[in-house]
């Protein structure tokens, strides 16, 4: 495991909606005022560049991390 992983982020604007953000920038790459838009384009970023997606909550805490690149152990589909 390393810690130049890259990432995404799903974040809550500060001012409403929410901001796809890469893993240590300050900058939004998208804004989105519902959370699945933001999710869905942060997955489509995160899969082209094999990142993981971290997914907060409203309060800033991660709620969710998506892994797609090389993950050693790929979570199994739950059907």
């Amino acid at each position: 495991f390393t810690m130049s992983r890259k990432t995404h982020h799903v974040v809550p604007n500060s001012e409403g909606g929410w901001d796809v953000k890469r893993g240590g920038g300050e900058r939004s790459i998208k804004h989105h005022e519902l959370k699945t838009d933001a999710v869905n384009h942060a997955r489509g970023i995160s899969r082209n560049q094999e990142s993981e997606l971290v997914i907060h909550n409203k309060n800033g805490r991660i709620s969710n991390t998506d892994s797609h690149g090389n993950d050693p152990y790929p979570p199994k589909d739950k059907r």
